[in-house]
């Protein structure tokens, strides 16, 4: 059923071959109402929806309405990755929208008449590097009444002291200011650094005597309800506990034990992690988990043949290490990372099935899109809520092939990592949304890992904390069929 507020009894054209799913209805009745019953303000449009709920193509979907009922003419798309960029396009071409990537090099010029396109594709980094320009030529190319699409827009920060310094934030609010819409597409609302971001509507709440200010999405699409609806996977998580011993035996020096999953200390629990990751560790938990994540897959492969995993490592040494241990079992595997120049050939190879295992160092969180990966082995020190929920949330999606195949509940994929206590808390809320809140700049700085505290969630409870042993957990408040 449609909120009453989106609804203006206007049926939507049919787009051939593609059924919106209810969500993408409701923003393109959202987005609709905004346009009819123009408010200030209201030109502001934040979704918050997970990977696999079909951000680009329910913004497209909207965008290819409004402009058959001739509300929109143009669209303006930003996004902060060449590979996000690709499925921008890819999504257009399925809607026979004609999107032009904007060369900087060529100019607004190159591109035609208004006539020959409806949108434009533009970086961040091109976008701020080029803003002087833009903001010239951008009224000159006949955009008439148009849509600012702000993929990710968490990148986006806004700066109320410094507007330039936040050099992405500031141009992307430059240059659409003129747009009759702007959309803003996140799966992690929320910074780190404490700013605001664009395209999002902040709220002032009360918080015992401090006023402190809540980032709003319009259209929240929780995991959970996506589960539900069949169209991304459920995840089930396997934490590998122990006990880490510190000190120096060989040297015959004082040593002392932690128990992994049941650390207090931060000092003592960010020590284990560290010692926990790493392969030649005297215990083990590393090489447990991954020889536990390549069983879990070989199982997933008997009914999914083509199914892959997915390797987070620390670092490019801790990466090879890891990747010469899987080739010694004999898998084909694939190391990427950000020095690695053939790192996006490496990739698409993964996506098309070449290699059993990818091994990533910050490679494959936000935009990247392989539907067969399966397994996620999370081997890293980095424990930001938003990088391990991105990491593992790699493996939700859904194809079109597996979708016909598998009945709903679609089967679940597998989260391999460490037991460690900030780790298991995320993952029992990985399916919820959270607000951000923006906290006045004399109070501390909120740490990703506040999360929980701005949730109001209860701390963590045991569960079959036997120490040594593999923690399993169906996730937080899943549907019932997971219990």
């Amino acid at each position: 059923m449609a909120f009453p507020s989106f609804d203006l009894g206007i049926k939507a054209p049919a787009t051939p071959g593609i059924r919106p799913r209810q969500w993408q209805s409701r923003l393109i009745q959202l987005l609709r109402a905004r346009l009819v019953n123009s408010q200030p303000g209201g030109h502001d449009v934040l979704i918050h929806a997970g990977p696999g709920a079909g951000k680009t193509l329910g913004a497209l979907l909207s965008f290819h309405t409004l402009q058959r009922e001739q509300r929109l003419d143009r669209f303006l798309v930003f996004c902060h990755r060449s590979s996000i960029a690709r499925q921008w396009l890819a999504a257009a071409e399925r809607l026979n929208l004609r999107l032009r990537e904007w060369d900087p090099e060529q100019g607004l010029a190159a591109l035609g008449a208004p006539s020959a396109w409806d949108g434009l594709l533009l970086s961040y980094q091109s976008a701020g590097r080029h803003r002087s320009h833009l903001e010239a030529r951008l009224p000159e190319a006949g955009l008439g009444r148009w849509l600012a699409i702000a993929d990710e827009v968490h990148h986006l920060g806004l700066d109320p002291d410094e507007p330039e310094a936040a050099a992405w934030g500031f141009a992307f609010s430059q240059l659409t200011a003129g747009a009759q819409l702007r959309l803003g597409l996140t799966g992690t609302p929320f910074r780190a650094d404490n700013l605001a971001f664009c395209a999002a509507r902040r709220v002032r709440v009360q918080e015992g005597d401090d006023v402190i200010e809540r980032i709003v999405p319009d259209l929240s699409v929780e995991p959970r309800h996506l589960i539900l609806a069949g169209d991304v996977r459920p995840l089930e998580f396997r934490f590998q506990d122990g006990w880490v011993e510190h000190g120096r035996p060989q040297a015959s020096a004082d040593t002392e034990t932690s128990p992994l999953s049941a650390e207090v200390r931060e000092s003592w629990r960010a020590r284990n992690l560290r010692r926990a990751i790493q392969l030649g560790d005297s215990s083990s938990i590393a090489l447990r988990l991954l020889l536990n994540a390549r069983k879990r897959l070989e199982r997933v492969r008997t009914s999914h043949p083509e199914a892959g995993g997915l390797v987070i490592a620390r670092d490019i040494a801790h990466a090879r290490r890891i990747t010469g241990l899987l080739e010694e079992e004999g898998d084909r595997v694939h190391l990427v990372h950000s020095q690695d120049p053939d790192a996006a050939a490496r990739l698409a190879a993964f996506q098309a099935g070449e290699a059993d295992w990818l091994v990533s160092v910050d490679m494959c969180a936000e935009g990247f899109d392989a539907p067969r990966l399966r397994v996620v082995a999370y081997l890293t020190t980095v424990v930001t809520r938003s990088r391990f929920v991105q990491a593992i949330t790699r493996a939700v999606r859904m194809d079109g092939h597996r979708a016909a195949v598998e009945g709903v509940p679609r089967d679940a994929s597998f989260v391999f990592a460490p037991a460690d206590p900030l780790l298991i808390r995320y993952a029992r809320s990985w399916s919820l949304s959270e607000p951000y809140l923006i906290r006045a700049k004399l109070a501390a700085p909120l740490s990703d890992a506040g999360g929980l505290a701005r949730g109001g969630q209860l701390p963590l409870e045991a569960v079959d904390e036997h120490l040594g042993e593999v923690i399993r957990m169906g996730g937080p408040q899943l549907p019932g069929f997971l219990h």
